[in-house]
């Protein structure tokens, strides 16, 4: 395994990572991690075949309230992820672990796919080569 100590906090084992997969500028892009943030999210609930028809009246719901504190939704994000894990009958920190040691694998390819964002401010790539499985049926 890549990338620090493995009784290292798994915030800190991270970021080794995002400095040799994209350098600083982009580890430290605030509107770029939300993006990548809210795509995971979205994954998660489709691979559990969420109905995505919620997802704009929760987007507008959360949207017209008054603005929260940073730590207390960063709080709110774990303990929710944590119940939603249960839930679900997933290990998040397993899960964590699995990723961050598979991306470490994958960081040219990463490379690729961020070099072909429509331009620098998109959350999107030029080209989506990867479709997931249909929940319909």
């Amino acid at each position: 395994m890549t990338g620090g100590e493995v009784d290292a906090p798994f915030q800190q084992r991270v970021a080794p990572w995002m400095l040799e997969c994209f350098g600083a500028a982009i580890a430290a892009d605030v509107q770029e991690r939300g993006d990548r943030l809210l795509e995971e999210v979205l994954e998660l609930l489709q691979a559990h075949c969420y109905d995505s028809g919620r997802v704009a009246t929760l987007r507008d719901y959360v949207f017209n309230r008054p603005v929260g504190e940073p730590a207390q939704e960063v709080g709110g994000v774990m303990v929710t992820l944590a119940a939603y894990c249960l839930a679900t009958g997933l290990d998040m920190h397993e899960a964590g672990d699995t990723e961050l040691a598979r991306v470490w694998t994958k960081i040219e390819a990463i490379r690729r796919k961020q070099a072909a964002k429509r331009d620098i401010h998109s959350p999107l790539p030029c080209v989506n080569s990867e479709v997931g499985a249909s929940c319909d049926g």
